[in-house]
């Protein structure tokens, strides 16, 4: 700039520096965020076997997906199906978020999100999952776990927890009446369910409806059932309700249901004298 006498002065201008900070303020931001989607990404990691199919370029051969979500699903499964030596662990899921931070090390050790294949009927796999999947992370789960399966004539059964809370009835609902077992299928799902499907307005939400929505998206057999429940921890009432599930599992893995009942005991006391460490 030049004075009225041409003497010519150099202009500072505050506007190019906040320009300058702003630009480097957008990229640390832009950089946090790359780091944080990079650590929110759902990771599989498969035993050798599998893969080693999957370098080939094949997908894992699966007739019978069985998931279950939530710690009653998951210690019924573990109860009256894993209890006994026909399963093999063949893989785990890593979805780190805001409160599921474990198993995140390269062991997998404490990992809450873990398949296992039937030894004598390799196409049977079932999920246990006991941690929260974030909602950014759900498209994720779902999209990457059935990329790597075979769905042709594939059938998934989804055992999933939800508290009676969040289910809406007009009519009054007493203790005695809890826990109670609802199913939600998808259109390529023609046997018939085990309990009355789920009345509007009700809905499911989590891993369960997203399983469900790619299920009737790419034409899967696939039915949620979905036990309401007062007790938010373990609990042997709770999981004895899914019990008329297995009619519909398939002969290979059925088992002796008087066993198993001690086993659900088992897992319950165990459950009791965890938390009681906290008190």
């Amino acid at each position: 700039m030049a004075t009225f006498f041409g003497e010519v002065l150099s202009v500072y201008s505050r506007a190019v520096e906040e320009d300058e900070e702003e630009l480097e303020e957008n990229e640390e931001d832009e950089q946090i965020r790359r780091e944080l989607e990079e650590k929110r990404t759902v990771h599989l990691h498969w035993n050798p076997e599998v893969s080693e199919l999957l370098r080939a370029g094949n997908k894992v051969q699966c007739s019978s997906f069985i998931l279950a979500v939530g710690h009653n699903a998951a210690s019924f499964l573990s109860a009256y199906i894993l209890a006994s030596a026909n399963w093999d662990t063949v893989g785990r899921a890593v979805a780190w978020n805001e409160r599921s931070r474990s198993g995140t090390g390269p062991s997998g050790e404490g990992s809450a999100c873990v398949f296992y294949r039937h030894k004598d009927e390799p196409a049977v796999l079932i999920c246990h999952v006991t941690c929260h999947i974030a909602e950014d992370q759900l498209f994720q789960w779902t999209e990457k776990v059935f990329g790597y399966l075979q769905t042709r004539g594939l059938t998934v059964t989804v055992l999933s927890d939800s508290s009676v809370a969040d289910y809406k009835t007009a009519d009054y609902m007493c203790s005695s009446s809890t826990p109670f077992l609802r199913s939600l299928r998808s259109s390529a799902f023609s046997d018939q369910p085990v309990c009355p499907s789920l009345e509007q307005p009700n809905i499911i939400t989590g891993l369960p409806a997203a399983v469900l929505n790619h299920c009737q998206v790419h034409s899967i057999a696939a039915v949620v059932y979905q036990c309401y429940s007062d007790v938010t921890g373990p609990d042997s009432i709770t999981m004895d309700k899914y019990k008329p599930v297995l009619t519909k599992l398939g002969r290979s893995i059925q088992v002796d249901s008087s066993r198993s009942t001690d086993g659900l005991c088992n897992f319950v006391c165990i459950s009791e004298i965890q938390s009681n460490l906290y008190i």
